[in-house]
C-alpha cells in the first residue's frame, strides 16, 4: 500500500510541475484563430510538429491532441510547441484518421476553451524535403539570398548555396529530375554567370548561350531519362505599375524553347519552339518523356500591348532517341479564348494530371493577385480551377511529390507581400485536402522573416552537394560551352 501511495504522490508532483490544470473554463463557441492556420488540414504522417500560436494576447496556452489511439497534452506561455517524439507517435498511430485539437488560453486570470478542430492524417507518404530560394522582395538589386532545403519530418533547414560564399550573385531556377536529389541544375547570374549542372557529386559550370539562342537558359525542366533538360531562353523587360494592385511586370520581348542534350553537350530545338511570330516559354516533359509541354503567345508590340499578351498551354511530341520534335502543336488549354494566360505547367509524375497557374495576362504571375492554380486531367482534357486551395491573393509556382499524392505551391495569402510554401494532398480519387504551411519549429519565424520562399521543389533525400564546392566552382572562370546541334 505504501508503494501505491508513493507512486500517486510522484504522479501528482509530475503533473502539477508540467503546468496548471484547466478547470471549469469558459466555453467559447468558435474554433481558435491559430497561426499558421492548421485547422482542418490534411498532413502526411511523417510531418514535423505543427507548432502554432494564437492571434490574440494570452498568458498561457493549453493544447490537448486526442485521437482514437492516444492523446498528447502540452502547456506553454506562448507557442504551442509539441515534443517531436510525442508528436510523431500520436500521428503515426492515427494514420488514415483524424486528430482533435482542443485549445484553451488563460488571460486576465481566467481560462477560456475553444471548440476543437481536426487535423487529418493521410495514408499517403511524402518526400524527404523541400528545396527553395530565400530572397528579400526587390526589383532592381539584391543582397543576401540562397538556396536551402528543409527536412519535412524535422523542420530543420540546411544550406545548399548561399551567395555570401561567393560574389553577391543572384541565383535561381533550381530543378531536379523527378525530385532526385543526386542531380540538380541551378542558374548563377551576374559577373560569374553560368548554369551549374550537378550530377552525383560532380559539378560542371555551363555557358548555355549558343549563336542560335537569344540569351542564356532560364526556366528549366529535366527529362525523365535524365539525359536532357528543357530550357527557355527569354529576353525580358521589367516595368512598374503606378497603382499597388500589381507592383511589377516582367514581359517577354522574345522567348524560345530549347532542349539540352547532356551527353553530347548540344542544344536542340525546332521552328515550333523558336518562332519569331510568337513567344515560347515554360517547358516541361511528360512522365514518359515523349511530349514537351510549353506555353506560347502571339508576339505583340511592347510595351503598348503588354496586357494583351496571353499564353496558351500547348504540347509537341519529342523523340528522345532521335532528339526530334513532331510537326503538330496541340493546344491543351486555350487560355487566350478565356481572356486568361497560362504559366508554370507541371505534370504529375503518375501521368494523370498537369497543374498550371492561370492569370489575366502575361507570364509573370508571381505578382498577379488574381493568379490561381488550375488542374487539367490528361486523360479527359478537362481543366478546372483548384478552388480547394486557391485564395484571394497570389498562387503561383508549384510542383509534385514523387508519388503524385502531394503538391507544393507558393502563395502570398498571408500578407500579400511574401511568398510562403503550402502543401496539399490529392488522393487516389483526385480529392484535394486543405493545404498547410510548411511547419517551423517557431511559427513566428514567418512573421519576423523578411524573406520570400521562391520556387519550392520536393526532393526525395538530402541534396548531395557541398555548398563551398558549389560556390568555388561558380567563382572559377572555366565554363563548358554548350554547342548548337547541327
Amino acid at each position: 500500500m505504501k508503494t501505491i501511495y508513493t507512486w500517486m504522490i510522484l504522479y501528482l508532483l509530475l503533473f502539477t510541475s508540467c503546468g496548471e490544470q484547466v478547470i471549469n473554463p469558459e466555453k467559447l463557441n468558435v474554433i481558435p484563430s491559430v497561426f499558421p492556420d492548421y485547422t482542418g488540414v490534411t498532413v502526411p504522417a511523417s510531418i514535423a510538429p505543427l507548432n502554432f500560436v494564437l492571434s490574440i494576447p494570452y498568458d498561457k496556452i493549453d493544447v490537448t491532441i486526442s485521437g482514437k489511439k492516444g492523446s498528447l497534452h502540452i502547456q506553454s506561455d506562448k507557442v504551442a510547441a509539441f515534443p517531436p517524439s510525442d508528436w510523431s507517435s500520436i500521428v503515426q498511430d492515427n494514420i488514415g484518421d483524424s486528430l482533435q485539437i482542443t485549445v484553451s488560453v488563460k488571460s486576465e486570470g481566467r481560462w477560456r476553451q475553444y471548440l476543437p478542430f481536426a487535423i487529418y492524417i493521410s495514408p499517403d507518404s511524402i518526400d524527404y524535403g523541400l528545396v527553395y530560394r530565400l530572397i528579400a522582395p526587390g526589383y532592381e538589386v539584391w543582397s543576401k539570398m540562397g538556396i536551402y532545403e528543409t527536412c519535412l519530418s524535422t523542420a530543420k533547414q540546411s544550406t545548399i548555396l548561399d551567395n555570401k560564399l561567393m560574389a553577391p550573385n543572384c541565383m535561381n531556377c533550381h530543378t531536379f529530375p523527378q525530385n532526385n536529389p543526386h542531380k540538380m541544375s541551378l542558374h548563377i547570374r551576374g559577373a560569374n554567370g553560368a548554369t551549374a549542372l550537378v550530377q552525383n557529386g560532380s559539378i560542371e559550370m555551363l555557358a548555355t548561350k549558343t549563336d542560335k539562342m537569344i540569351g542564356n537558359a532560364q526556366y528549366t525542366y529535366w527529362h525523365p531519362s535524365e539525359k536532357y533538360i528543357a530550357f527557355s531562353t527569354n529576353k525580358t523587360q521589367q516595368g512598374f505599375h503606378a497603382r499597388d494592385e500589381k507592383r511589377v511586370e516582367v514581359i517577354d520581348l522574345e522567348s524560345d524553347v530549347f532542349v539540352y542534350d547532356i551527353v553530347n553537350n548540344e542544344m536542340v530545338s525546332c521552328p515550333q519552339l523558336s518562332s519569331k511570330e510568337s513567344f515560347e516559354t515554360f517547358p516541361s516533359f511528360s512522365t514518359d518523356g515523349k511530349t514537351l509541354f510549353f506555353c506560347t503567345a502571339a508576339a505583340r508590340p511592347i510595351p503598348e500591348e503588354y496586357n494583351q499578351i496571353r499564353y496558351n498551354l500547348c504540347s509537341v511530341s519529342f523523340d528522345p532517341v532521335s532528339r526530334t520534335f513532331g510537326n503538330k502543336v496541340d493546344t491543351l488549354v486555350a487560355a487566350e479564348a478565356m481572356g486568361k494566360s497560362v504559366s508554370f505547367p507541371r505534370p504529375s509524375y503518375d501521368g494523370k494530371y498537369l497543374m498550371f497557374t492561370m492569370s489575366d495576362y502575361g507570364n509573370f504571375s508571381i505578382w498577379h493577385k488574381e493568379a490561381d492554380l488550375w488542374l487539367v486531367d490528361l486523360n479527359t482534357g478537362i481543366s478546372r480551377s483548384l478552388t480547394e486551395v486557391n485564395s484571394n491573393d497570389v498562387e503561383s509556382y508549384h510542383n509534385w511529390s514523387s508519388n503524385s499524392r502531394w503538391f507544393v505551391f507558393s502563395s502570398r495569402r498571408i500578407d500579400g507581400l511574401y511568398t510562403r510554401p503550402f502543401i496539399a494532398n490529392i488522393d487516389s480519387n483526385g480529392k484535394i485536402g486543405k493545404p498547410f504551411l510548411l511547419p517551423q519549429k517557431d511559427p513566428e519565424e514567418y512573421i519576423r522573416s523578411f524573406y520570400s520562399y521562391n520556387l519550392p521543389e520536393f526532393v526525395t533525400g538530402p541534396v548531395e552537394v557541398n555548398p563551398r564546392d558549389l560556390a568555388a566552382a561558380a567563382m572559377k572562370p572555366e565554363r563548358k560551352q554548350v554547342k548548337p546541334a547541327n
